[in-house]
């Protein structure tokens, strides 16, 4: 029998406002993680528009890499100076990255907006999870963390079939402005109801230890783009910035050991649970967010579907996460295990990917949504399982550093999986060389565009896409198999039952 922990003051004492403020974060969590799925159907518009093709994935992956090279640090300034304002200060700079976003005039301007967005995005995303922790005792956490996943998926339904909608009747710009009254509202809602708890750490920034976080996650994203970039993998260039990747890594692990406040204190490793769920989370986030984009690619180029109705599809997806999310978190809080969850979606996960490898162009949609379905439903087993894990397994003063680096790795695999899996697709694009009737360039291809083609035309188009996304999937399986084998090394864990101490007085919340 697992021995109950010391009793823990909750952050909120009061069951109602506790409840108001889970409201309002949640809130928070869907405008954070909206942004990154209400783009995927409108992105063939946009490249449609601005053209640069082989910038598709870098509207995604700009944000993506932003939002993981700041998650650390955001987990750790709340450590030291508490979660409260650096949440609030997140918030606003993802509304003003939002704003930016809506008047881009370029490819460039868009993308320099999405990174704007993503240094907000990832600070929003990591006080989320942390002031989790601190309002919920850890089996009590399983359960509401389930439904911070269910919003998660919530914008993963509504995402792609809003951004579809709207930009067919207003635009794409308006996908991004509607940010903006919602980030308003969050805003005043946390500063009137979250309660402000002073850490009782000396804050001592690991400012040396950020910035070559954030270089060495940078490097290794350029490189996994570096086919778009430069021509090849091997060129001289990918090659410098991997040695680079590798050379500011090796500093990071040197600054980390030195300082007095690491951005990631290199003790959490002690732990195996910490190590193995960082390579479960760099997998999971490579194939439950990097593939999100190129769903509504595929979709829409094989199946010739606008962006509307291919939005439609991601109910599927996203009917099978939150199933799979809401299901595992209710049954980690009662048996206290997380680790099967983590086997189970990773192992499930693996085998849809292989289907949607060898699904024909000329395959019915009915099978395509039932596989969607299944591989959300993988996805949501494993949802939960690695923030649960981490924090219940370091010390409760570096909770938000641990949470940061889960994320951080989590974010840090979509990134580098969006660039991989466009390296892929763009390269097999190009090399097709096929010619087809009424489109010169199959890179300037939009919806509206392969709407108007001939029929022939369009059945070629599809099987040039097909033939594109077959070695994408692959690759996405084997990425999950690489996360499979150190969920299997995972420790047998159980979370512990807590007794939470009675409040001796409410906290006041600082306006």
């Amino acid at each position: 029998m697992t021995p109950p922990t010391p009793p823990v003051v909750p952050l909120v004492s009061d069951p109602r406002q506790r409840l108001i403020v889970f409201c309002f974060l949640m809130a928070a969590l869907f405008m954070a993680t909206l942004d990154n799925q209400i783009v995927a159907t409108a992105l063939p518009t946009i490249v449609g528009e601005f053209g640069q093709m082989e910038r598709f994935g870098w509207v995604s992956s700009a944000f993506l890499l932003a939002t993981s090279s700041v998650m650390p640090i955001y987990g750790k300034l709340g450590d030291l100076f508490g979660r409260k304002y650096v949440m609030l200060a997140a918030i606003i700079i993802f509304t003003l990255g939002s704003l930016a976003c809506g008047f881009a005039w370029s490819m460039d301007s868009l993308i320099a907006a999405r990174v704007l967005q993503g240094l907000g995005g990832g600070g929003i995303m990591v006080s989320i999870f942390s002031i989790n922790a601190d309002l919920f005792e850890p089996r009590e956490r399983a359960k509401y963390q389930s439904y911070s996943s269910l919003m998660i998926m919530a914008s993963g339904s509504l995402g792609p079939v809003l951004g579809g909608t709207l930009s067919d009747l207003f635009g794409w710009r308006s996908i991004f402005l509607i940010n903006l009254p919602l980030g308003v509202i969050v805003v005043g809602g946390l500063i009137a109801m979250l309660p402000y708890r002073r850490p009782t750490r000396r804050p001592k920034i690991d400012y040396v230890g950020a910035v070559v976080l954030a270089t060495t996650i940078t490097c290794l994203v350029a490189f996994a783009d570096s086919r778009q970039i430069f021509g090849s993998l091997v060129a001289t260039a990918s090659l410098a910035l991997l040695a680079g990747g590798i050379v500011c890594a090796s500093i990071w692990v040197f600054v980390e050991s030195r300082v007095p406040e690491p951005i990631v204190p290199l003790k959490l490793f002690r732990d195996s649970t910490f190590p193995l769920y960082l390579i479960v989370s760099l997998c999971s986030g490579a194939v439950g967010i990097g593939l999100v984009n190129y769903y509504a690619l595929f979709l829409q180029t094989t199946t010739g579907l606008s962006p509307s109705v291919a939005g439609l599809f991601f109910i599927a997806l996203t009917g099978g996460i939150v199933t799979g999310s809401i299901s595992a978190g209710r049954l980690i809080s009662i048996t206290g295990r997380y680790k099967p969850f983590t086997v189970m979606g990773l192992a499930m996960s693996c085998v849809m990917l292989f289907c949607f490898s060898r699904v024909g162009h000329d395959v019915s949609l009915y099978v395509v949504a039932t596989i969607m379905f299944l591989q959300g439903l993988s996805v949501g087993f494993g949802q939960q399982a690695p923030i649960i894990g981490v924090q219940n397994s370091v010390p409760r003063g570096d909770i938000g550093a641990a949470t940061g680096a889960v994320t951080l790795m989590r974010m840090g695999g979509a990134s580098i999986a969006i660039s991989l899996y466009g390296a892929i697709i763009g390269t097999a694009v190009k090399a097709s060389h096929v010619s087809i009737p009424g489109l010169a360039d199959i890179e300037t291809l939009t919806p509206k565009i392969l709407a108007g083609l001939p029929e022939a035309s369009r059945q070629t188009v599809a099987v040039v896409y097909h033939d594109a996304f077959s070695p994408l999937f692959v690759t996405a399986a084997a990425i999950t198999v690489i996360g499979l084998i150190a969920g299997l090394c995972l420790k047998p864990v159980r979370l512990p039952v807590a007794e939470t101490a009675p409040a001796t007085k409410p906290e006041k919340a600082a306006a």
